[in-house]
């Protein structure tokens, strides 16, 4: 038989996704999901694409609402901004989480232009990848980044074949920013500019759209079901700090409450000890903020830690 055919194997034997390990933002972006930032001009694309990759450089959640699921390094080319903009926007975003931006494992493509249709430049940011290491790459916008026609599916297949081969090659996620045309469609990703192929490729697409009373962010995702359509915001504070957030969002407080009520609720369920490994599999949160909530548990003595794992302290709890 010929050694010439395609690798296979049987699907039983296919690597399974590790427990918690779906998401980059739980519900907002998938691990190593390609997809577009799409949307209108001034609808806070490039904000929201900063602002992706600050939260995850510093393990806190996006827009104030979505958890990251482990902190790491993102790198961005902003090819519409001047370096010293780019500084300026990530530093507000820092001051708003009360990080600094030195120590962010966040880092900026310096290139005067990048043009990933060309060979040369698709070699020097793989290597660039490579060094780095980045869990997340923002590309931002993508119509600077190629001189190809984006109404032809031939020539924008071979760009995206280019970008499935980097997510894949190097395991991260990668987000494009993306103009919509002025035509109204039933679905947002049909009003993305240039051949279908683009909303095609989306993992987990995000979609602004200016609405009378603020922005409204659509979610969608290949292999989740996504959340209902929200509206964010861009919010200055009064130090000039700047950030986005989904208006009407439980705080912080609220959502680690919230985490602590699922906790007892899921050890109440399970009637014996639960590692924090089938915990955290259960909950599907970050392990860091499972720890703390663990720990704030423990302290008010409603939980108990023991060989077996984490169990329910009989004597003082009970389901919130």
């Amino acid at each position: 038989m010929s050694d010439s055919g395609l690798p296979f194997t049987r699907a039983g034997s296919l690597a399974a996704e590790a427990p918690g390990e779906h998401w980059l933002f739980e519900g907002l972006w998938g691990r190593t999901a390609i997809g577009l930032i799409g949307g209108a001009p001034k609808c806070c694309k490039s904000w929201l694409g900063l602002e992706l990759a600050v939260a995850l450089a510093s393990g806190t959640d996006a827009l104030d609402h979505f958890p990251v699921a482990a902190q790491g390094p993102a790198l961005v080319f902003l090819a519409e901004d001047a370096l010293p903009q780019v500084r300026e926007r990530i530093e507000a975003l820092c001051r708003h989480r009360g990080v600094g931006i030195d120590a962010l494992d966040l880092f900026v493509i310096t290139a005067p232009s990048l043009r990933i249709d060309l060979q040369a430049d698709q070699e020097r940011l793989a290597e660039t990848i490579e060094k780095i290491g980045p869990r997340l790459l923002v590309l931002d916008p993508l119509v600077r980044l190629h001189a190809l026609d984006e109404n032809s599916a031939g020539e924008i297949s071979g760009l995206l074949s280019y970008i499935r081969a980097l997510q894949r090659r190097f395991d991260l996620a990668i987000a494009l920013v993306h103009h919509s045309s002025k035509k109204q469609r039933a679905q947002p990703g049909q009003a993305l500019r240039g051949s279908s192929d683009l909303h095609a490729i989306g993992d987990s697409n995000v979609y602004l759209a200016r609405k009378d009373d603020g922005i409204q962010m659509t979610i969608e995702h290949r292999a989740a079901r996504p959340p209902e359509p929200m509206m964010i915001e861009l919010v200055t504070e009064l130090d000039g700090a700047i950030h986005l957030a989904v208006r009407g969002g439980s705080s912080a407080e609220d959502r680690e409450r919230s985490l602590e009520e699922r906790i007892i609720e899921t050890l109440a369920q399970a009637g014996a000890a639960l590692s924090r490994t089938e915990v955290r599999a259960r909950l599907r949160v970050n392990n860091q903020k499972l720890g703390d909530a663990l720990a704030r548990l423990e302290q008010a003595g409603r939980v108990l830690r023991g060989e077996r794992g984490w169990e329910l302290n009989l004597g003082t709890s009970k389901t919130w």
